[in-house]
């Protein structure tokens, strides 16, 4: 990703490759630091805000169940006694979840914490080997070209081409959609008044780049528990957001991929949602990457289709 950057200043100001290098490397470390500041300054406001309302939310979450109980049972005189109690039972174990969550959500913040050193240690190594590498890639490339004939360097250099553009387009893809996202679930949560709006967004973000889940995974259970909780007015809001992001992404997701990735839109959707399902997290990235390495190397005619229908 830097490697342009760095031979368009060498070539435009006739410096040499060390202090090319030495600023965009600068400039690099600069907005990743920035950026990850100001994400850093606003998840911690908003999680420390959220963890001190949280005995609330969860005393007004049961309030919320006892209230549909109560609601069910008015309703519901002919029901023998014993569905009953069965509905109250499972509603003590839903509060006893909702604890439980509250006490996994506190330990798993204080191992994130405890973890962060170690991360930065890790990370300062990426950046020395990073900086490294993009100040000798010509001496590393023309290393490799000796132990290659031509015929291989030609094919490597289409495949890696190849691989680099739809690799660097499928990030820029999935970054640009999960930024349009992020901007649509916060203002629209800012204008329903919603407290902690950006951390909300963020969490639909998450959510929605996991396969099959999607922002209505958080925004129409939110939206139908306010409207039970008798908030007509933001379970109504957070519904008509759900539908306005569903929208104008699913009017955006196909300019964004066949621009990006270089692959067709169903090709990229299924390739997450296999990855998904055979890696997990993880494979929300490589499947992908499977898929554009196929298409490379198909295209550098290392691998030919022989079957005819």
């Amino acid at each position: 990703m830097l490697e342009p950057s760095i031979r368009r200043l060498q070539e435009n100001y006739k410096l040499k490759r060390a202090h090319a290098v030495t600023v965009i490397f600068s400039l690099f470390i600069i907005i990743l630091g920035l950026s990850l500041y100001f994400l850093v300054v606003i998840f911690v406001q908003q999680v420390m805000a959220l963890s001190q309302k949280l005995p609330y939310v969860l005393n007004e979450a049961t309030k919320v169940l006892d209230r549909l109980i109560q609601t069910w049972q008015s309703y519901s005189s002919s029901i023998p006694q014993e569905i009953i109690d069965s509905l109250e039972r499972g509603v003590n174990t839903v509060e006893q979840m909702l604890l439980s969550f509250a006490t996994n959500l506190t330990q798993s913040l204080v191992h994130y914490i405890a973890a962060i050193p170690a991360f930065l240690i890790h990370f300062l190594v990426y950046l020395i080997a990073l900086f490294l590498i993009c100040l000798d890639l010509p001496q590393l490339k023309q290393g490799m070209r000796r132990y290659l004939s031509e015929r291989t360097e030609q094919r490597l250099g289409m495949v890696v081409a190849q691989l680099s553009k739809a690799g660097i387009g499928f990030l820029k893809a999935q970054f640009l959609l999960s930024l349009i996202t992020f901007f649509l679930a916060l203002a629209g949560l800012f204008v329903l008044g919603v407290d902690y709006a950006a951390l909300m967004a963020l969490v639909i973000v998450v959510v929605d780049i996991l396969p099959i889940l999607g922002t209505g995974s958080v925004l129409v259970p939110w939206g139908l528990i306010s409207m039970a909780n008798g908030n007509n007015t933001l379970g109504i809001g957070l519904i008509v957001l759900f539908v306005v992001i569903t929208v104008v992404r699913r009017i955006i997701e196909p300019k964004v991929f066949s621009t990006n990735l270089g692959i067709s839109p169903l090709a990229a959707l299924v390739s997450v949602y296999l990855g998904f399902q055979l890696l997990g997290f993880i494979g929300l990235f490589v499947g992908p990457v499977v898929v554009i390495l196929v298409e490379a190397l198909a295209k550098a005619g290392v691998i030919k289709w022989t079957i005819k229908l």
